[in-house]
């Protein structure tokens, strides 16, 4: 998460032909992904208050989507591209790419278009360094076909066209149920924008590829040397975050439950560390999901779901990226599937999917240590949070 200065929203309200009107200094706008298997309709927002750590209101329905479970905000927030995550066996078995605009006054949705991610159950995406591609991560839970990295062209309008790349890894096979075939789980960025980096829970590899769209527009991608990096057999690789400086990285894995940390530089990630977050705990407790870190780049937060449901917070060194346990908190909750940090970061904000609720913890951003619960709003199966703020 790279460190920036965040300003107030500019809410709808033209007040006379020269001024808009402002909302509060504190109140931004979080967008919320769901899964929409029950009540769920699809995306959400809220506003959020910084003063006090509360929700002004319920959710109001933004757009109405099968499976939103990823939301990508494009750098100018005039865009958001979102994976229907869908698959055999739903309501539609046919995964999907949303396009929308945002609207800069009022951040009301609309759709752009929608293409197939030509793979199943799209899990995650992000957008490419110079705003032309976006790269889909289709997980595919069963094993024929097996996962898949897209790649999706967007036009200057947010307009995305077919997949014009897809490729596919060998899966590792340590785990016969989970690994019988590739996963991929999420795909993003180097911070110079010349590579991608994949991460393959079936493989349990991390893939990088050279980003090079000026060669070859129909396949920006190529394999990068070295084309991966090997992660502990059976751990299940999910998310990659590089820090603010760019100089490291720090990598979530599922199925055992760790935290690698790596140096970066020129599309090489060398590994440094290696950080159980649920040693010693039984295989239930062992479900390693999302990762951010503090503005300041002082402190890693990192959710475990399983039978655990905490959030374990890290004191990042500021020298090497290595990681130093210092709280572990409950969430208060089932399925912490993704979290947030609010703009001001006094606040974590947890989706507790399989418990059906948005919870609001308090942070301190001197220790960064999380304190008491100070809101928990009822919402069907949230799965990712993305704020609306001007840089």
């Amino acid at each position: 998460m790279m460190m920036r200065k965040f300003w107030p929203l500019l809410m709808a309200g033209s007040v006379g032909a020269m001024s808009v009107q402002a909302a509060p200094v504190d109140t931004y706008e979080l967008l919320v992904g769901s899964y929409t298997a029950g009540s769920s309709e699809g995306i959400y927002r809220l506003q959020f208050d910084s003063r006090t750590g509360r929700f002004q209101g319920q959710p109001v329905l933004a757009a109405k989507a099968a499976n939103p479970s990823w939301l990508t905000v494009s750098r100018d927030q005039s865009h958001l591209f979102v994976v229907n995550e869908n698959g055999p066996g739903q309501k539609d078995p046919v995964g999907r790419v949303s396009s929308y605009r945002i609207d800069p006054k009022n951040h009301q949705l609309t759709l752009i278009n929608q293409v197939q991610s030509l793979g199943s159950e799209p899990t995650h995406s992000s957008v490419a360094a110079d705003g032309r591609y976006l790269f889909v991560a289709n997980y595919s839970v069963l094993e024929d076909p097996g996962g898949s990295l897209a790649v999706l062209p967007v036009d200057a309008e947010g307009k995305l066209s077919a997949p014009v790349q897809l490729s596919g890894h060998p899966a590792s096979r340590v785990n016969p149920e989970r690994q019988a075939s590739n996963h991929v789980h999420s795909v993003v960025s180097s911070p110079d924008g010349k590579y991608v980096f994949v991460q393959d829970l079936g493989a349990d590899k991390v893939f990088a590829y050279r980003y090079d769209p000026k060669a070859n527009p129909e396949q920006p991608l190529t394999p990068a040397d070295p084309a991966s990096v090997q992660l502990p057999p059976g751990s299940g690789p999910r998310h990659l975050l590089f820090s603010a400086d760019g100089k490291h990285a720090w990598l979530t894995t599922e199925m055992s439950a760790q935290v690698a940390v790596f140096d970066y530089q020129d599309g090489k990630l060398t590994q440094t560390q290696l950080v159980d977050f649920a040693a010693g705990q039984p295989l239930a407790d062992k479900a390693g999901a999302a990762l951010h870190a503090s503005s300041d780049g002082k402190f890693l937060y990192v959710s475990n779901r399983g039978t655990a449901n905490q959030i374990v917070v890290f004191g990042i060194d500021p020298a090497t990226a290595h990681l130093k346990e210092v709280q572990r908190r409950s969430v208060e909750g089932d399925h912490p599937r993704e979290f947030s940090l609010d703009p001001s970061g006094k606040f974590l904000l947890i989706a507790n999917q399989k418990s059906n609720q948005i919870v609001v913890v308090e942070r301190d951003p001197k220790t960064g240590l999380l304190g008491k619960t100070v809101q928990t709003l009822a919402m069907d199966a949230p799965s990712d949070l993305k704020f609306l703020v001007r840089q």
